[in-house]
């Protein structure tokens, strides 16, 4: 039940943030971005018609105006916000490994019989302790081991819960990764849209006016280099994402070894 709340909300906070990002990044387009790069856009215009030696410089406004680059940083910061959810959630689990969830003086063993006691001060924990991975596994380990006495079966049980812990880290990464890949996607439709768009006005580039062209060709290629920026660093945070959840992962299972499975004794 811990679980599905989890789930719900953090299903709530990506839906949330969604709306509170289309908000905030669309209303700095309209009050800022868009308007300033008109701006830039309609100089540029006149000092090409006057002074045929013009350069066109690009600028920052100019370069991010369009709706590809709106949709693909709606995208990034909502990508972000997802991963720093994740990552809070593993670094308020990862605490507990700090923590001494079973106290035992060196040399104690545990023993069949001892495994309820022990597993009452885990069970003291709160609730959304309780739910990490860590003392789900050790739970685990000492219930096989109370059913069993088997100090193997008492290893294999807290793997297996790790891995299933991995194996869903994963899984829950997938949207991120999707929306990875839909940026890129997002740049080569404006990159499609402005070279139409430059097509379409070739005949005034015939007759001399080069600008509206050039300005369209701008929006194809503008729109593809934002994108493939926004994908590194989009990818780079996912990846450092997965390291701190698959170190996490590795650090609980060595934990369930040393503080756990090396105490126990099947009193054979």
């Amino acid at each position: 039940m811990r679980r599905k709340n989890r789930l719900s909300n953090e299903f709530v906070y990506q839906i949330f943030s969604l709306v509170l990002i289309v908000i905030v990044v669309h209303a700095a387009y309209v009050g800022v971005i868009r308007p300033a790069a008109d701006v830039i856009l309609a100089q540029q215009a006149l000092r090409v018609e006057t002074d045929s030696t013009y350069v066109v410089e690009r600028t920052l406004f100019v370069l991010i105006r369009d709706y590809e680059q709106e949709a693909c940083f709606i995208l990034m910061f909502w990508a972000l916000a997802i991963m720093a959810f994740k990552a809070l959630a593993t670094l308020r689990d990862r605490t507990l490994l700090d923590r001494d969830l079973i106290p035992l003086a060196e040399g104690v063993r545990i023993l069949p019989e001892d495994t309820r006691e022990v597993s009452r001060h885990i069970e003291a924990l709160p609730s959304h302790q309780r739910s990490a991975l860590l003392p789900r596994a050790l739970l685990a380990g000492l219930q096989r081991f109370t059913a069993t006495s088997n100090i193997q079966d008492v290893a294999d049980a807290t793997l297996a819960y790790c891995t299933a812990e991995s194996e869903r880290l994963e899984s829950e990464l997938s949207m991120i990764r999707y929306i990875a890949w839909a940026i890129p996607s997002i740049g080569f439709i404006g990159t499609v849209r402005g070279i139409g768009d430059a097509l379409g006005q070739a005949h005034q580039a015939i007759e001399g006016n080069i600008f509206g062209v050039t300005r369209s060709l701008g929006v194809a290629f503008n729109s593809t280099l934002i994108a493939l920026l926004i994908s590194i660093v989009l990818m780079f945070m996912l990846h450092q994402l997965q390291l701190l959840q698959e170190r996490y992962v590795l650090e609980a299972e060595g934990y369930c070894e040393e503080n756990l499975t090396r105490h126990l004794h099947s009193g054979a």
